[in-house]
């Protein structure tokens, strides 16, 4: 007797769960036009910090008695914290949206239920959100220091990538945008709610930070220099500059490896969370 089998479907390869979450993406515009404008603002706001300072380069004060004459710094300016934090918020944000928004909705049960393989899922949208971020991070650090220091050139004190300590800096003003994406999807996976998800974020990047300041205890202070935004004040520091991180600061090879860590450890969280717990 001949027994009729309902034809196996094809295992959905990685390429396709990438285009599907691409789909996904793309149909949400409010989602990746906030990514574009925060990195163009960001770009806005460096290039404004020193277009204001030009007026200071050309007539600095004389220098206090006994005091050297003040070094400025393109790199403190022309990748500034200000704008940083603003990619930071960006970038988390939209980690966390590709989570929770899934849930909200209610399509995380359609998407598991086309695709039974949640891991493969996960490493999708990490894998789609880590690229976006990492490109917008790098328009954003690279067009900063370029276009900034060609403004400090008539001034005669900008700086090239090949400087000491600039190219890392580029680098790790860059590599903190996709690390936060990967946080926000870690909250996102977590919390499964958008506005916990949203201040939740918000806390670990600027509020828990300053618990932990001051160079009073050393303990305090080793656990704020190895949260996420400390990593990059680090690897931004000129090290031809007066400008210090205080006491007990971190190597630049221990603010890589913190700043990998967390990026590990978020997708790590992101893939437990997501595989173990229901829709």
């Amino acid at each position: 007797m001949n027994i009729l089998t309902a034809p196996v479907e094809p295992r959905a390869r990685f390429i396709d769960l990438l285009a599907a979450e691409w789909i996904k993406l793309r149909s949400l515009r409010s989602t990746y036009w906030v990514l574009a404008v925060a990195s163009l603002v960001a770009i806005a706001v460096n290039l404004n910090a020193v277009h204001t300072d030009l007026t200071y380069i050309d007539h600095a004060p004389p220098p206090p008695d006994g005091l050297p004459a003040y070094r400025y710094d393109p790199l403190f300016h022309g990748l500034g914290s200000i704008a940083g934090d603003l990619m930071a918020i960006a970038a988390g944000s939209l980690g966390a949206i590709t989570v929770f928004g899934e849930y909200t909705t209610g399509l995380i049960r359609t998407t598991f239920a086309a695709v039974p393989d949640r891991r493969g899922v996960i490493a999708a949208k990490v894998v789609l959100i880590g690229g976006i971020t990492s490109l917008a991070g790098a328009v954003v650090s690279a067009g900063s220091f370029f276009a900034t220091n060609a403004m400090l050139a008539s001034r005669h004190v900008g700086l090239s990538i090949t400087d000491e300590g600039c190219l890392r800096a580029v680098l790790g003003y860059a590599a903190i945008v996709p690390v936060c994406a990967l946080i926000g999807m870690a909250l996102g996976a977590l919390l499964r709610h958008a506005t916990a998800s949203i201040v939740s974020l918000v806390m670990l990047m600027f509020i828990l930070p300053l618990m932990f300041g001051g160079d009073r205890y050393r303990w305090l202070k080793e656990i704020g220099t190895h949260l996420p935004l400390s990593t990059v004040g680090r690897l931004t520091l000129n090290p031809n500059s007066s400008t210090t991180m205080g006491k007990y600061a971190p190597s630049v090879s221990d603010a890589w490896v913190t700043m990998g860590a967390w990026a590990l450890v978020a997708v790590a969280v992101t893939v437990v969370l997501v595989r173990r717990r229901d829709v």
